[in-house]
């Protein structure tokens, strides 16, 4: 204690540390380098645009709310890839990201629902929406616990356990293109069976195909052929917004069970690798060949002699 109090003395109630002993010096942080602020700041624009999607959402501009999730969803795909490009990754920015994706694919899609038709069922419509904002958490939850996990196979780096959080929001939002499409709206608990529908697939284990592990290179001879194709995409989202989002989600919803075999033939071709080859204790033996006995008058026979 007597040490302690000749190494620091206390003025305006602030310890402060004694000139004389500079290893008690306070320690100065380095500054942070503009590349690892990027990605969160592409983070936190994703959830303006989230938040505002929920403020649009009451005030019955579903047109722009839906619009502005799709903003939030690519803005949640770009913010990765730059970070991973500029080397700018980083702790924070994970958790940052999580909870951007719990307010944009949770619990934005979950109120605007309500909102749009789900309060037509009172508490049922609520549960609903509450439901889906629970299974987004819950999904996020599960991936950054089980993103360090040893014990999984490497191809099952190729796949999502559960539909990812943002397809989910995306894929939950099918009532509101098709009702941008001129399509009736559908019976107020079709669309909330068809919400809860949606967040079992965020929680389950269904294997979900990523591509992250895919190599993204092209020929140089397609490098101008990818373009086009790109700026076509994009005009055709522009131009045709629901039509595109709507077929994407069918499109979606029918390739999950093609994730989930092509899962289980990696599993099934992952465990006979693993599996022992034959030994030869274990391998069959050959049926032995059946050789007469000597007989006595080879074996009572005399050695030739020289």
């Amino acid at each position: 204690m007597a040490n302690w109090s000749g190494a620091c003395y206390i003025m305006a109630g602030m310890l402060i540390p004694d000139p004389k002993y500079p290893e008690l010096r306070r320690r100065r942080f380095r500054p942070i380098p503009v590349r690892m602020l990027v990605p969160n700041v592409i983070t936190l624009l994703a959830i303006c645009a989230g938040l505002t999607a929920i403020r649009l959402s009451i005030e019955g501009r579903m047109e722009l709310a839906v619009a502005a999730i799709v903003f939030a969803a690519v803005l949640d795909g770009v913010d990765g890839r730059v970070a991973r490009m500029i080397k700018g990754q980083s702790k924070f920015g994970a958790e940052l990201d999580s909870l951007a994706d719990f307010v944009n694919f949770g619990v934005a899609p979950g109120l605007m629902l309500y909102f749009w038709q789900l309060q037509e069922l009172n508490n049922g419509g609520w549960i609903a929406a509450m439901v889906f904002a629970i299974a987004g958490g819950l999904r996020l939850a599960r991936f950054n616990a089980s993103i360090d996990d040893p014990n999984k196979p490497a191809f099952a780096a190729n796949y999502f356990t559960g539909v990812p959080a943002p397809a989910g929001a995306i894929l939950a939002m099918l009532p509101f293109y098709l009702a941008f499409l001129g399509v009736p709206k559908p019976p107020a608990m079709l669309t909330a069976a068809y919400t809860v529908l949606i967040a079992f697939l965020m929680v389950s284990r269904l294997p979900v195909f990523s591509g992250k592990t895919v190599k993204m290179r092209v020929p140089p001879e397609m490098v101008l052929p990818v373009f086009v194709s790109v700026v076509f995409f994009v005009a055709l989202l522009i131009g045709y917004p629901w039509h595109i989002l709507s077929i994407g989600s069918v499109l979606y919803l029918v390739s999950l069970p093609w994730g989930w075999k092509s899962y289980r033939d990696h599993e099934r071709n992952a465990a006979l690798a693993t599996q022992p080859a034959p030994t030869a204790e274990t391998a069959p033996s050959s049926p032995a060949t059946f050789s007469p006995p000597p007989s006595d008058t080879e074996d009572e026979r005399p050695a030739r002699l020289n």
